[in-house]
């Protein structure tokens, strides 16, 4: 059993829900990189050395542990810990979709135009919308294609339109069967 899993993948893809998901199914505790990143969530970032030495902590405890969300560029040490990373990838339209809901039931009309927080969700999307298009320089694609060669773990990609239970389901049978690659 793989005791060390990170999920990641493009904002909205998904990598919280499916950890969350997997939580409840496996003895693992979910973490995520959210928590470790913002002091104050989506307004403040931590320090780099703040974040690492709290995300640290965590992931060398002794139980199993799910850790989603993106650890790119400010966590590249921590590839190490890794012992299986799941790479989710959906449809940019859908992705994005996701993106514009979740902003809405996060603010509710202060997301809309005229809304307190229109322009930071404005910026927000469009800086996810990016992903796919982007270079190394952002949170995109290519930086995550290029850190995952540095891994020297296996890789369990997911690509496409599927349900929490369906790459939940995928996970298990993974696990399940022993894959290394």
């Amino acid at each position: 059993m793989k005791r060390r899993i990170h999920i990641m993948g493009a904002s909205g893809s998904g990598t919280s829900t499916l950890g969350q998901a997997l939580a409840c199914r496996l003895p693992h505790v979910h973490l995520d990189s959210d928590d470790y990143f913002w002091e104050h969530k989506f307004t403040k970032q931590r320090e780099i050395t703040e974040r690492l030495g709290r995300i640290r902590q965590d992931l060398e405890q002794p139980g199993p542990w799910i850790l989603s969300g993106a650890v790119c560029g400010w966590g590249d040490g921590l590839r190490p810990y890794f012992d299986l990373v799941i790479f989710l990838r959906i449809p940019p339209e859908l992705r994005l979709e996701r993106l514009k809901a979740r902003e809405y039931e996060r603010y509710g009309t202060e997301s809309l135009p005229g809304g307190s927080r229109y322009a930071d969700v404005q910026a927000f999307l469009e800086w996810a919308s990016l992903y796919d298009t982007a270079g190394p320089e952002v949170r995109s694609l290519k930086l995550h294609e290029a850190w995952m060669l540095e891994l020297d773990c296996p890789v369990l990609r997911l690509e496409g339109d599927l349900s929490v239970k369906e790459r939940v389901e995928a996970v298990l049978g993974y696990l399940s069967y022993g894959k290394e690659g």
